[in-house]
């Protein structure tokens, strides 16, 4: 983790984990051979990453197993892998060995992410998936809603690392609104700290709401795809990885 030394403190420098699901997207609507996964994941590991993060859907609708694979071998940075708990998902996972697995709840009709992993109705087969990864020395962690009771489950399921779901502050309507959302993870983040977990956060974040949440104490990494593929549609890749983790800090 990098350091800022100031005045005889440490000060943790907050994390950025970039997404390069979309990428891929635009592959797969020519289906073709560009953009390549791997390059951006290279470009953004030159330019200030700390991790990068794919998800292996069930479907295969962007990420594919030979993505995965490279991304592996050429990756210097954690490589973090979002899958659901089907077994297949976790057999490859198991097989490639990523730094660090995130389990995430899937729909297939879903354009995206739509919510937290529900950690109490799905406990069995959650603990079931996190034994076999763990077996293999992958790094585990839970994307879930800022709730409590969802917190109290990750705890008890075994995992040391928690990603906070950040889209219902990233998609509020109004400011009253989003002010609402916005301490629902502060005192999510606060609660899971003293349980003694590891807090990261993520979804829906971009250039213009990022700051308040990369102000909440605890949290130590934001995990960001969408708004930096789309920046960099503009201004290129390296740039907006750049000015993504510039705003953060």
């Amino acid at each position: 983790m990098l350091k800022a030394r100031s005045a005889g403190l440490i000060i943790k420098m907050l994390k950025l984990g970039v997404n390069i699901d979309h990428v891929a997207t635009l592959r797969e609507l020519r289906r073709g051979i560009e953009p390549e996964p791997v390059f951006a994941a290279l470009v953004c590991q030159a330019n200030g990453a700390d991790s990068i993060v794919v998800h292996l859907r069930e479907d295969r609708r962007h990420i594919k197993e030979r993505d995965l694979c490279i991304l592996k071998e050429i990756v210097k940075i954690k490589l973090n892998l979002e899958m659901s708990v089907a077994a297949d998902i976790v057999q490859i996972a198991c097989k490639v060995k990523p730094d660090q697995a995130t389990l995430v709840p899937e729909k297939r009709q879903e354009i995206t992410t739509e919510g937290g992993l529900d950690v109490i109705a799905n406990f069995k087969k959650i603990k079931q998936a996190l034994n076999k990864l763990e077996s293999q020395g992958i790094e585990l962690s839970l994307f879930i809603d800022p709730d409590k009771k969802q917190i109290d489950a990750a705890k008890k399921v075994g995992v040391g690392m928690i990603e906070l779901h950040t889209g219902r502050y990233a998609d509020a309507k109004n400011e009253k609104e989003q002010d609402k959302f916005f301490k629902e993870l502060e005192i999510a983040t606060h609660y899971a700290k003293t349980k003694g977990l590891v807090v990261n956060a993520g979804h829906g974040l971009n250039y213009y709401n990022v700051y308040r949440v990369a102000k909440i104490k605890g949290i130590e990494e934001l995990n960001i795809g969408y708004s930096i593929v789309c920046r960099a549609v503009l201004v290129g890749l390296e740039r907006a990885v750049k000015e993504m983790k510039a705003l953060m800090q």
